[in-house]
């Protein structure tokens, strides 16, 4: 069994404008901050626990995927592992915080701890305050390992028909914030808003965006997706959903 790793070796320890080659990404890792869309659909309250999950950065990070307030999410304490089974617990980081009192899906990003095969099936065993759940990650064909170096490229991953997690890489103080998101088929863009004179803090770290399409507006396969604004200009290759 692997070793806990706590919050305090978070990425936002690599403090740099520039990127430092070499740098990796520890389990218990997390992003300070994810945008979050709220869901068209009605959900029933009992759902409300329910988790789900997403392998990103060529299966060096996961992320779990809960409902809650969009300002207070939860992050990624402490990461063990034994075989394929990861055990993962998520904290409030300010108990005293005021939440908005809307409900939304929040993803909660980590690295998986070295040993863990992404190429093969992987149970996130997860607890939140009285809430668990076992989240299911489907093995992927990648080519990235955990504890090995980021290459800090976007990535997406679906926990959902209709949505999924985009990783990007950047300051954590200015998350990107989606402005509009359209899909069909295999290919979506997802624009973000720019917001000119914002001062933002000098560290490099993955933020967690969750983008949801249109119930039933794209299909199983390969998936492109345009990113937009926001310096994020480009495009990711999102893996077909199982």
């Amino acid at each position: 069994m692997t070793s806990p790793t706590r919050v305090a070796a978070a990425l936002s320890a690599l403090a740099a404008v520039v990127l430092i080659a070499g740098c990796t990404i520890g389990p218990g890792s997390t992003s300070p901050q994810s945008t979050s869309l709220p869901s068209s659909t009605p959900i029933a309250d009992e759902d409300y626990d329910d988790m789900e999950g997403a392998l990103l950065d060529d299966g060096r990070i996961f992320a779990v995927v809960t409902w809650g307030s969009s300002t207070c999410i939860p992050q990624v304490d402490t990461v063990t592992a034994e075989g394929q089974n990861v055990s993962v617990e998520l904290v409030d980081t300010d108990a005293d915080a005021v939440c908005t009192m809307d409900m939304v899906q929040r993803a909660s990003l980590g690295g998986l701890p070295g040993g863990v095969d992404p190429t093969q099936d992987i149970t996130l065993q997860v607890t939140y305050k009285d809430a668990s759940d076992d989240v299911e990650l489907e093995g992927a064909a990648v080519t990235g390992m955990p504890g090995e170096p980021t290459e800090y490229q976007p990535s997406a991953g679906w926990f959902d028909d209709d949505a999924l997690v985009l990783v990007t890489w950047g300051s954590s103080g200015c998350p990107p914030v989606v402005a509009s998101v359209e899909g069909s088929g295999n290919a979506g863009t997802v624009e973000f808003t720019t917001i000119e004179g914002q001062v933002c803090t000098m560290d490099m770290a993955p933020r967690a965006t969750i983008v949801a399409f249109a119930d039933g507006a794209v299909d199983d396969g390969e998936f492109t997706l345009t990113l937009s604004g926001g310096n994020l200009d480009g495009t990711v290759s999102v893996p077909a959903r199982d």
